[in-house]
């Protein structure tokens, strides 16, 4: 990204990174005492949930919660994944779909072949990676019905780096995979935001240590996330609210009583609408109530919206608009609440 800096430092005595670009606050990660995303058990299935078609396992952190469970009997290992954060008083969700992934490199056990980014679409340097893939797993192989991915960050980095990257996960990979057998342990720890801002966030200029959020106006544009309320181009405004059930986004046109008022306030609203749920952690079903416009216009705001979702890193699902002309989103909840850890 042009004009973005990595700003790597502590909040509130937490480990906390963030992304600014063009003096704007793109992405923000502040750790928590949850077990992390990423982070890989060898857990312990106890009991089925028949009605939910999923089973409870152990685990050193407590309970996990594993869906479409089939041929697994309780007292069984397993090796699983932490996919997310759990909600609080509910099971740490898991998968058994283990990805090993690091900045440039990812080995994805069951899935076999080498593949390459589609977002790198020049045929030379596919070609010149597809070769250094399979020099390196000359050299160590990847587990038995494994495969590798190469990310597109790949498209601008050393080879030796590359390389680096490839090793020691194939290397990991065949650590954790051949130790499924035993009691419910802790087999890799999820990365924190400083490794999780490298791995996902390659840009160049980074500022670290003590003072880096004060250099780059981050203290101000967090404590700003800690109201409901964002400021829109042109006037307008959005109340963005969670509640128990689902989060509330209401869009507003502020003093503006112009006939395309509504029109430009919902178009402002949807373009910066991922970006305030990715700053803010919140996930699961979101409604928005947008300013008045014609019907006419809604086809316009939810080509808007796909756009700056297809921008995001979290998955997000529109489902559409409501017979009252809300706008329902599903989203992936992938972190905690901000407001929770301010």
């Amino acid at each position: 990204m042009k004009g973005s800096t990595i700003a790597l430092d502590q909040w509130q005595g937490r480990e906390a990174a963030a992304l600014i670009t063009d003096g704007q606050l793109q992405d923000l990660l502040i750790d928590t005492d949850l077990p992390r995303p990423g982070a890989i058990y060898r857990a312990v299935a106890e009991r089925p949930m028949k009605g939910q078609g999923g089973m409870f396992l152990k685990t050193p952190d407590g309970n996990a919660f594993l869906r479409q469970v089939k041929g697994l009997s309780p007292g069984e290992p397993l090796l699983v994944m932490v996919t997310g954060y759990a909600e609080p008083g509910k099971a740490i969700p898991v998968t058994q779909r283990l990805l090993f992934k690091s900045r440039y490199a990812i080995v994805t056990p069951g899935a076999p072949g080498i593949n390459i980014s589609r977002a790198i679409k020049d045929e030379d340097i596919r070609d010149a990676l597809h070769e250094v893939a399979h020099d390196t797993l000359q050299e160590r192989p990847l587990p038995e019905g494994a495969g590798l991915i190469l990310r597109s960050s790949c498209a601008e980095a050393e080879e030796d780096a590359i390389m680096d990257d490839i090793l020691a996960m194939v290397s990991l990979a065949a650590q954790v995979l051949a130790d499924a057998s035993g009691g419910a342990e802790l087999l890799v720890e999820g990365d924190g935001p400083h490794a999780l801002a490298w791995r996902e966030w390659p840009v160049a200029d980074v500022d670290e240590g003590d003072g880096a959020f004060e250099r780059h106006g981050v203290t101000e544009m967090v404590e700003a996330l800690k109201g409901p309320r964002v400021d829109l181009p042109g006037g307008g405004h959005m109340m963005v609210e969670p509640t128990s059930a689902l989060v509330a986004v209401d869009v507003n046109t502020g003093g503006d009583t112009s006939p395309a008022a509504g029109l430009k306030a919902n178009m402002a609203a949807f373009r910066d609408l991922p970006r305030q749920l990715r700053l803010r952690g919140l996930g699961g079903q979101v409604l928005i109530d947008p300013a008045p416009c014609p019907k006419k216009d809604r086809r316009q705001l939810e080509q808007a919206l796909k756009a700056a979702l297809k921008r995001d890193t979290v998955e997000t699902i529109v489902a559409g608009w409501t017979t009252l002309g809300l706008v329902e989103l599903q989203r992936k909840r992938d972190r905690v609440a901000v407001r929770g850890l301010l």
